[in-house]
């Protein structure tokens, strides 16, 4: 078997094993999308797996975690903050064509590789965004205005809720990704969570079978509207997290 199918075979195995369709078209999408980043990561730092079937499992299976939730399946308006190669917003706007993707990072040369890749693959409901999370947060085109914010490797909790929650309306979610030993992280932020107008309303395991994925997604609900003052300054929420 080439190197090609057995990419594609593993990709469909994980759609399978998550209840997700799939055709040719989409595994193709998710081969060319990967090839892309690998290719640019030559030149610009993108990622550290560069081993096929890992980038699929560590980067696709992982970024398509949250498929199988309401809280997710509901959403119309997504924005992932801190995107970086692109994860996991592309691969959910692959799968989910039906939604809006806002990928928002701070370096813009990701984000002009995002835009390449997805108009290589014919992604129309992806739009990048070059700027930082405290400072977009502020936009009123963009300050309460998604159902739904996702998030990986971005940001200990406290500091994410910060980034974060101040995008989305009242009653919608973040989905923050997580690792195994994410509940010392939680106490740390719940605090954070409530001031800024979220709560912690579930933490769902996601191990998924057959796959080295044993992950939490957080699933933190905008209760009420985020304080103007939050987020603060440029900087502030990493040096000094909300306690």
């Amino acid at each position: 078997m080439s190197p090609e199918k057995e990419n594609m075979k593993t990709m469909a195995e994980i759609l399978d094993r998550l209840g997700q369709p799939w055709d040719e078209n989409r595994l193709a999408q998710f081969e060319t999308y990967m090839e892309g980043v690998l290719s640019w990561n030559e030149k610009v730092n993108l990622t550290a797996i560069t081993d096929r079937q890992m980038f699929l499992v560590k980067h696709f299976a992982d970024s398509l975690l949250c498929l199988p939730f309401e809280e997710y399946k509901k959403a119309k308006r997504v924005i992932d903050v801190g995107t970086g190669a692109g994860f996991p917003g592309a691969p959910l706007a692959i799968m989910s064509s039906d939604k809006e993707f806002v990928l928002m990072d701070s370096l813009n040369k990701r984000l002009k590789i995002i835009d390449e890749l997805t108009e290589k693959i014919g992604l129309t409901n992806v739009q990048t965004i070059h700027a930082r999370a405290e400072d977009l947060a502020r936009d009123k085109g963009h300050r309460e205005k998604y159902d739904l914010c996702v998030s990986r490797a971005v940001a200990n909790l406290a500091t994410l809720a910060e980034y974060c929650i101040p995008f989305i309306k009242v009653g919608g979610y973040l989905l923050a990704y997580k690792g195994p030993d994410a509940d010392a992280e939680i106490e740390e932020a719940r605090k954070a969570i409530s001031i800024l107008g979220g709560q912690l309303v579930k933490v769902e395991k996601t191990p998924l079978a057959g796959f080295d994925l044993d992950h939490r997604i957080l699933f933190i609900k905008k209760m009420k509207n985020t304080s103007s003052k939050y987020p603060r300054k440029s900087g502030i929420p990493s040096k000094e997290p909300l306690k």
